[in-house]
């Protein structure tokens, strides 16, 4: 595949079997809403920016836990139809991870996320598996913090870096940060990790900047149909986002995520690496589910023939 380089991206995160459900509207509290459909789809923020990061080009190996139950198959079906190394995958006495989701027809989406197996990924799987110097090792916030943090640790003593999605935002050890050569968050997210350091009020440019320097590494800030904004040293790079008319938001964070690690991966510079990304984040839109709805790398660089996402400095 394009791309592809002796840098291995170890993914350390959730799998997971996602549960589609379609309707009209978002229900709100109390209520009930009648749906149109119902999906199964593999997923987990892990196992979404493992696939990514392999039709990015990328070599992936996977590091997280499933359950001995009927969900782990499909779970794995993708990533395993990928080839990925799914060598570091347990299987667990608890259920697969499952992600209860509904989709409205403008697109957006709510989702609960039950752990299961994923609640006992250690960094002794990450260990055992292995990660070199020259590596990445892809980070989110789905599985336990005690294990997150370990991984970073190991795999900085490794020599290989860290790219560390915080998502989902829930609270953390800030020092995990320090740990981290490339974070990547979302609005959401931005101003969560925000308010846990107690920065000033900052807009969304400067508050890059801030935690950039505050912990002296890539941060890299997506924001939805307005594109992304990333500082690296002090440089800004910003890229827009494709226009379109999403059909299924789910997946499309994870899918940038993957995208840019395998670029950063091959040896590109930030700024590709993130063109790309974008690119395919919105391609991944146009499809239902989050695994299926991933592009592959060479419908993405077709579209940036095109044209389709220009940079902006």
């Amino acid at each position: 595949m394009p791309g592809r380089t002796d840098a291995v991206i170890v993914v350390f995160g959730s799998i997971n079997i996602d549960l589609i459900g379609h309707a009209p509207t978002l229900m709100r509290p109390g209520e009930t809403v009648l749906g149109t459909s119902l999906e199964f789809s593999p997923g987990g923020k892990g196992g979404n920016q493992a696939l990514a990061a392999s039709r990015a080009g990328a070599e992936v190996k996977m590091v997280g836990c499933v359950g001995s139950d009927d969900f782990a198959t499909r779970a794995l079906a993708l990533l395993s139809e990928a080839e990925i190394d799914l060598s570091g995958v347990r299987r667990m006495d608890r259920h697969t991870g499952t992600a209860l989701i509904i989709v409205d027809d403008a697109g957006e989406n709510m989702i609960t996320v039950l752990p299961g197996a994923n609640s006992r990924l250690t960094a002794a799987a990450l260990e055992q598996a292995g990660i070199a110097d020259g590596d990445y090792l892809l980070l989110q916030l789905e599985t336990p913090m005690d294990g997150v943090l370990a991984a970073a640790t190991l795999a900085r003593q490794n020599g290989a870096k860290v790219v560390l999605n915080l998502a989902p935002f829930v609270d953390f050890d800030p020092a995990l940060l320090e740990k981290v050569d490339v974070l990547v968050v979302n609005e959401t997210e931005l101003a969560g990790v925000l308010k846990l350091l107690e920065a000033p009020e900052l807009d969304e440019a400067d508050a890059v900047s801030w935690l950039s320097e505050k912990f002296g590494n890539t941060v890299v800030a997506t924001l939805g149909s307005r594109g992304a904004i990333a500082v690296a040293a002090g440089s800004v790079t910003t890229v827009s986002s494709l226009k379109i008319k999403p059909v299924d938001t789910v997946g499309a964070g994870d899918t940038f995520v993957g995208y840019l690690a395998a670029g950063l991966a091959e040896g590109g510079d930030l700024s590709s690496a993130m063109e790309r990304a974008s690119v395919a984040a919105g391609l991944a839109c146009l499809t239902p589910g989050a695994q299926p709805s991933i592009p592959e790398r060479p419908v993405v660089d077709s579209r940036l023939a095109a044209g389709a996402d220009p940079t902006a400095q």
